[in-house]
């Protein structure tokens, strides 16, 4: 069984406009919220094995954020594609950079994310389906399991959803394990 994590990344900040998109950093809430998933994950047994994030300011620092709160190695690799892509770009690139891993997560921007994430997910609680189709916000987490042999194999809605995490609907007795820690900052520039 495969799993994908679909990691939109947290609340950016707008106060610098002289910044170029790429550039923009993670917000205040943004450097809150990415940890507080991150232990969620923890919390949850969410460990992927392999990282596939985009390059833009914004996706390390919020990959820097969920880090500490991961259980074994993971490799990762920052792509310059995830950037702009698509939700075609998205499979492609998942296909192509999966390798051989079985947790795999993608860390990524809107609109690409929640169109690859409602694209592969075939089943699981329409609730979540649904909330997932209408709006994908900051920090927002999807996770898809899939009965393939290997990433190649995964087709449009052969995902089964098997959670989709907000930040504002993460419950006390989670909240309680979160250290108030922003989000590392050795990516920054």
């Amino acid at each position: 069984m495969l799993k994908l994590f679909l990691l939109r990344h947290a609340k950016s900040s707008w106060s610098d406009p002289s910044l170029h998109d790429f550039d923009r950093p993670l917000s205040r809430r943004g450097q809150k919220d990415a940890p507080k998933i991150g232990c969620v994950m923890k919390a949850r047994h969410y460990n992927p094995d392999r990282i596939l994030c985009s390059s833009a300011q914004r996706t390390k620092e919020t990959m820097a954020g969920i880090i500490p709160s991961l259980k074994g190695d993971v490799s990762l690799r920052l792509l310059d594609a995830l950037y702009e892509g698509n939700s075609p770009d998205y499979l492609a690139i998942l296909r192509k950079h999966a390798k051989d891993s079985r947790n795999l997560m993608i860390v990524g921007h809107n609109v690409g994310l929640q169109n690859i994430a409602v694209e592969l997910a075939g089943s699981g609680d329409p609730d979540l389906i649904m909330q997932m189709r209408v709006k994908y916000p900051t920090a927002a987490l999807a996770v898809l399991e899939f009965n393939i042999p290997d990433w190649h194999a995964i087709t449009k809605g052969s995902g089964h959803l098997v959670d989709f995490i907000k930040p504002r609907d993460i419950d006390s007795s989670e909240e309680e394990l979160i250290v108030e820690n922003p989000a590392p900052t050795f990516f920054r520039r």
